[in-house]
């Protein structure tokens, strides 16, 4: 549904040349209707003159595009090249402007949203590293222009750096000898192949003090002192989201492990996150956390609402902790994939779930080595999951028969709307073993998977639930940002492997 002003509006984006001549005429209150209505129709001409002559003090991209009265519809999933790149150069016109008002005092460029399938008529989408390098390339020009611009405008932004784009964003963040056209500030952070020291200069630069997320991932080589190191320079008081790299709480090199119960890193890392009084989601996948769970999140002020402790090695003493801590009443987002749950630790799994009932919205057990003979146990805890919306358990070795059965008691979880399901153990052959390598787990038969998944439709569908949406995403679900960074990343791998080689080749030269 759209409201009259909103289809005026429309008609008069859908003819650039009649806008441009009347953009001086147009009511201010009505500028973020035309902007709206200009990004639908692509019409980026029109969309960098309305941020050229902005005449409001804020101009908030994410909320513009998102539903309102006038226009119901949710554009904030089109990340359209083409109008970003209007924004971007809009708002370069608006700090250079010569004449007229310029009461355009902050910009904040979040909120869009990166999808697998891009709704927007061009079908080309500009990504968080494209709008990053963008934004950053923009900063920089706006610094080296002979012209002196006439205003500044602070700037917010979720920033992706690798490094591929480090440098042009150290320079856009750098400081200048006055103040910037655009004052560049970090709302979310994501960092991917960078050293060590890359991150600490470029975080330093980027304002942790309004830092909300910060998410290090993949190549980005973190030891115990590495995040012990970033986490005593610099100040998160904002922190509400932190994402850490694989086996972030090894030790370094050259230290001797710690013995146990006194790991003097580990104790610091868990007293810096204590000081961080907004924090409320922590993922530290694939870190070797064994019997010291308790000792990095009972020191935490906040309850956490999202927990991801996949593929951690835990222990049973992490297991009942994470069951009896304040924590797991407070959780909406749960993974604890690569861990034998309801094998090894049955009455802890069940108590946490039960803990967690009232608030968990997402739950992932992949790989968990859930097999048929599990399966009660697992329905019985996910019974009282009643706010339960998604659910994802890929790599677990069921049966067809044992997945129907799971399928039926889903039904009874009035929320729920999304599953990620395992290709059925009947599709592989006998005696494949779990958990599968991508080899493996690309070997199935294709007709027998297709079949079994069209009956599991078929149960929820007559059971009035064709409102939940089932998949198996075999090699793992759309990731936006290494979609975008792919090539890169590849080239990081490349020279990371031949980089041990030569170490390999080294040491071989040196016992001989």
């Amino acid at each position: 549904m759209k409201s009259l002003r909103f289809a005026s509006a429309e008609a008069l984006a859908s003819h650039p040349q009649v806008a441009l001549q009347s953009l001086d005429s147009v009511a201010h209150n009505l500028y973020p209707l035309l902007f709206k209505a200009s990004y639908l129709l692509e019409r980026a001409e029109v969309i960098r003159a309305l941020l050229r002559r902005w005449p409001l003090e804020e101009f908030r991209l994410g909320a513009l595009l998102g539903p309102s009265t006038d226009h119901a519809a949710d554009l904030r999933d089109r990340a359209c090249r083409a109008c970003l790149e209007a924004c971007l150069r809009g708002l370069a016109d608006h700090v250079l402007r010569g004449t007229g008002p310029r009461r355009l005092q902050l910009a904040d460029l979040t909120g869009v949203r990166d999808v697998q399938v891009q709704q927007c008529p061009c079908r080309r989408a500009l990504g968080r590293w494209g709008r990053t390098e963008l934004l950053a390339r923009t900063c920089c020009e706006l610094q080296a222009d002979p012209r002196t611009a006439r205003h500044s405008v602070k700037v917010l932004a979720d920033i992706f750096v690798t490094d591929g784009n480090f440098q042009l964003v150290v320079q856009a963040l750098g400081p200048a000898a006055s103040t910037p056209p655009l004052r560049l500030r970090c709302l979310s952070f994501r960092a991917d192949s960078l050293e060590p020291g890359q991150l600490l200069q470029v975080l330093c630069l980027a304002g942790p003090g309004e830092l909300r997320r910060l998410q290090v991932v993949h190549n980005v080589r973190l030891h115990a002192g590495h995040v012990q190191q970033l986490l005593a320079q610099l100040h998160f008081p904002q922190l509400v989201s932190l994402t850490l790299p694989a086996r972030a709480f090894d030790p370094p090199p050259a230290c001797a492990p710690a013995p146990e119960g006194e790991d003097s890193l580990l104790t610091s890392i868990a007293w810096q996150l204590s000081q961080m009084t907004q924090l409320t989601e922590l993922s530290v996948a694939f870190s070797t956390l064994t019997g010291n769970v308790q000792k990095l999140l009972r020191p935490l002020r906040t309850p956490l609402r999202a927990l991801d402790l996949a593929n951690c090695s835990l222990n049973h003493a992490d297991m009942a902790f994470l069951a009896d801590c304040a924590h797991a009443a407070h959780l909406e987002v749960l993974d604890l994939s690569g861990h034998s749950l309801v094998h090894l630790f049955p009455s802890s799994f069940f108590r946490l779930l039960g803990r967690a009932s009232q608030t968990l919205r997402v739950l992932t057990l992949e790989e968990c080595g859930i097999e048929d003979r599990h399966l009660s146990t697992l329905i019985l805890a996910l019974g009282p999951c009643q706010q339960l919306q998604e659910l994802r358990f890929l790599g677990n070795p069921l049966s067809a028969s044992a997945l129907r059965r799971l399928f039926l008691a889903l039904c009874e979880l009035p929320k729920l709307w999304w599953v990620e399901f395992p290709v059925p153990k009947d599709c592989y052959p006998e005696g494949a073993a779990y958990p599968q390598d991508e080899l493996a787990m690309s070997k199935f038969d294709q007709q027998k998977y297709d079949l079994i998944a069209e009956d599991l439709r078929g149960v929820l569908l007559r059971a009035g639930r064709d409102d939940i949406q089932v998949s198996t995403p075999v090699f793992g679900s759309f990731d936006p940002d290494i979609q975008e960074t792919s090539n890169e990343l590849g080239v990081f791998l490349l020279q990371a492997f031949r980089t041990a080689l030569e170490n390999f080749s080294l040491a071989l030269k040196q016992m001989e």
